[in-house]
């Protein structure tokens, strides 16, 4: 059973930090790609960034470059998001997924050309 589960979500004031973390389901996924999305209310989705299935190489979406920082933990199937300095243009629910594509290559990938999601951790950020 694949599952993918994203906790750390919630309110934070502006210029506040806050960390997200996704649990994969079993050490299959320690040879994907892993990273985050996220969707503001009345947007489409939007890449954030990603990381390679080693760890040792990752790729962010100008948006967040220098605030954010994905790490991951191959020993726990886990891959977390950083977020530093955040904006209240950062509010938005965050997605987790895996994928055999390489982490260079999801800031085009469309939703479907990605092997797994997870449902979502809302983040609220307040100005």
């Amino acid at each position: 059973q694949v599952q993918l589960v994203e906790s750390g979500g919630g309110l934070v004031q502006a210029g506040g930090s806050l960390r997200l973390s996704c649990a994969a389901s079993d050490r299959t996924f320690s040879t994907y790609a892993m990273g985050w999305f996220r969707q503001a209310p009345g947007k489409e989705r939007e890449f954030v960034g990603a990381i390679s299935w080693s760890g040792g190489s990752t790729y962010y979406a100008d948006s967040v470059k220098g605030r954010f920082t994905i790490s991951r933990d191959n020993a726990k199937n886990t891959v977390d998001l950083q977020m530093n300095s955040l904006k209240p243009e950062d509010t938005a629910v965050y997605y987790c997924a895996i994928s055999r594509a390489r982490y260079s290559s999801w800031y085009r990938l469309l939703p479907n050309e990605l092997d797994y999601w997870g449902q979502g951790t809302q983040v609220t950020v307040s100005s």
